[in-house]
């Protein structure tokens, strides 16, 4: 076989891997949590088919709130963190404070859920740092007040939490989706006509750009409405949401529980899939009623009370990210805190001595993890981006469909169909099944990040090679990896903290056999000893922080005598 016809073979079949990795899991999960759901599981007893598991789901007490709660928490988030994106864009866009927070977003996407989500509750709790910062001399707290926040009924903290990691992350789609509508040219357009900042990308920009951020928007409200570890810290616990109540239900010790759990993980499909068809309706009535608005002629609607509040909002964000490890940091390293000393004194290393046994396990094992699924990932993606690369042609739009199928559907549906079908074919939970599905999550991620530089690459420089007599294996290994090493790395420095923050994977494909921060940090959280609590979501942080570190100095390793390959480098 000659080195060409090894090469059209390997970027032939690197792209059904990726769709197959990407959908076989997903498919065969949710149709693994079906049958039961409708009593079909003979290994249980269940040999005919029954609705006594939708009748016994729904006798359980709360149930109409778990899903309203879920429902509710997600839409809202989700609404706030798109108006959020769209008035700092349209306020900020080419502006300093613009490029200031573009350089945060890969910091800000590196913190896990699970670690921002610690890290708010340990800040906005009755004896938190925000309470502390206050008190006496504001407050006139001398101890800790009674409200129920973070945990409130109304799931008001539920929201706040995923706005913060929602944010950044709708923020990053944003960046390569106002490329591709070619928003400077609209906006020049517009404002040569007369329109102010906000309303010229309201009516210039955004009829172009809502198209391309639709996919990311639809994963937003899927996670939102089905977070598990996110609920578990800041979410109400009576009733809690209803996927955290399915991941109970599954963890029961009497084996009955699974014909209801998997009631309720199709139900939690169901509740999904219904916020999506609100939101697709909410899009056509807005769509409706903004066409006489974008065809008035107004040039203006409020610009400047507008990017006040954008302005405002965006701070709050990311000061609240930024007290909430801070304040992670401070109580790794306290001792005594009396309330409402604002400041731990004097700091100790003893919590952390005294952790250090229990640390490496779940280090090595999270690590182990996160590199053996980013090595898949990566090796998928570049061999579609490859193929994509050589049939000259994007995407197809079912191919991007797939592409977002595991983000789309909620992880607690397909995921418990999975241990269900591992159960029935003889296959043991452990590291193997965790690998893989973390990879289901992380392979999205890597690609999103990675598929703008590699489609933006000149294409003359592989001609170029080729012409030379170079082979299609050299092009790739001595001319378009060394030009994408950057994003390359970075991508992969992406996918290695999706991969550390993963909780429900590692729980359910794991069952309880692999042991990770994520699954340590989630399980203290709802203890009493912050000081143990706050060391593993540190760790979560620290992880990711080591990935992108090394994104960062590679680079400038491997290209230290040719500084014209690093980014920015004229």
């Amino acid at each position: 076989m000659t080195s060409a016809v090894a090469y059209r073979l390997v970027v032939g079949v690197l792209p059904w891997l990726t769709i197959a990795l990407l959908s076989v899991p997903v498919v065969a999960g949710v149709l693994g949590a079906l049958a039961p759901a409708f009593g079909w599981l003979p290994a249980l007893g269940g040999e005919r088919l029954t609705l006594a598991p939708w009748r016994q789901l729904f006798e359980v007490p709360g149930i109409v709130d778990m899903a309203r709660l879920s429902l509710v928490t997600g839409l809202v988030s989700a609404a706030l963190s798109l108006g959020l994106v769209i008035l700092f864009l349209g306020s900020f866009l080419h502006t300093a404070l613009y490029r200031r927070i573009q350089r945060w977003l890969s910091p800000l996407l590196a913190v896990p859920h699970a670690a921002a989500a610690i890290g708010l509750a340990f800040l906005l709790a009755p004896s938190g740092w925000a309470a502390r910062g206050i008190s006496p001399w504001l407050s006139g707290w001398a101890y800790p007040p009674d409200y129920a926040f973070p945990g409130d009924a109304w799931g008001l903290s539920l929201i706040l939490g995923l706005v913060v990691k929602e944010v950044p992350f709708l923020l990053l789609m944003s960046l390569a989706a106002l490329v591709q509508c070619q928003a400077g040219e609209r906006l020049r357009v517009a404002r040569s006509l007369g329109y102010r900042p906000l309303t010229a990308f309201l009516k210039g920009v955004m009829p172009g750009l809502y198209p391309l951020l639709r996919l990311p928007l639809y994963a937003v409200i899927a996670f939102a409405t089905s977070t598990v570890d996110v609920a578990m810290i800041l979410g109400p616990t009576t009733p809690s949401t209803l996927a955290v109540s399915v991941v109970g239900w599954l963890n029961d010790p009497a084996l009955s529980m699974r014909f209801m759990a998997s009631a309720g993980a199709m139900l939690q499909l169901l509740l999904t899939l219904a916020a999506l068809l609100i939101w697709w309706a909410l899009e056509r009535l807005v769509a409706r009623a903004s066409r006489g608005w974008c065809r008035d002629g107004r040039r203006q609607c409020g610009d400047r009370w507008l990017a006040g509040m954008a302005w405002l909002a965006m701070r709050t964000v990311l000061g609240l990210m930024m007290a909430a490890l801070a304040g992670l940091a401070l109580w790794s390293v306290a001792g005594y805190w009396p309330f409402p000393a604002f400041l731990p004194w004097p700091p100790t290393a003893h919590n952390w001595l005294n952790a250090a046994d229990d640390l490496a396990a779940p280090v090595w094992q999270s690590l182990g993890v996160a590199l053996a699924a980013t090595l898949v990932s990566v090796v998928l993606v570049l061999g579609a981006l490859e193929a994509e690369t050589q049939r000259r042609r994007p995407m197809r739009p079912w191919a991007q469909l797939i592409l977002y199928l595991p983000l789309l559907v909620p992880s607690v549906a397909f995921l418990f169909g999975l241990v269900m079908m591992q159960a029935q074919m003889g296959v043991r939970p452990g590291l193997g099944a965790v690998i893989i599905g973390h990879a289901v999550f992380v392979l999205p991620y890597v690609f999103l990040s990675l598929a703008e530089s590699y489609r933006r690459l000149d294409p003359r420089w592989g001609q170029q090679a080729s012409s030379l007599g170079a082979g299609p294996w050299r092009v790739f290994w001595r001319v378009r990896l060394p030009l994408l090493l950057t994003p390359v790395l970075t991508a992969a420095a992406v996918g290695f903290a999706v991969s550390i923050g993963q909780y429900l994977p590692t729980l359910l494909l794991g069952a309880g056999r692999v042991v990770t921060v994520t699954t340590e940090a989630v399980s203290l959280a709802s203890g009493g000893d912050r000081r143990l609590t706050a060391i593993y979501a540190l760790l979560q942080l620290l992880l990711p922080a080591l990935g992108f570190m090394l994104a960062m100095l590679v680079p400038r390793y491997v290209f230290r005598r040719r500084r014209g390959l690093l980014p920015g480098a004229d």
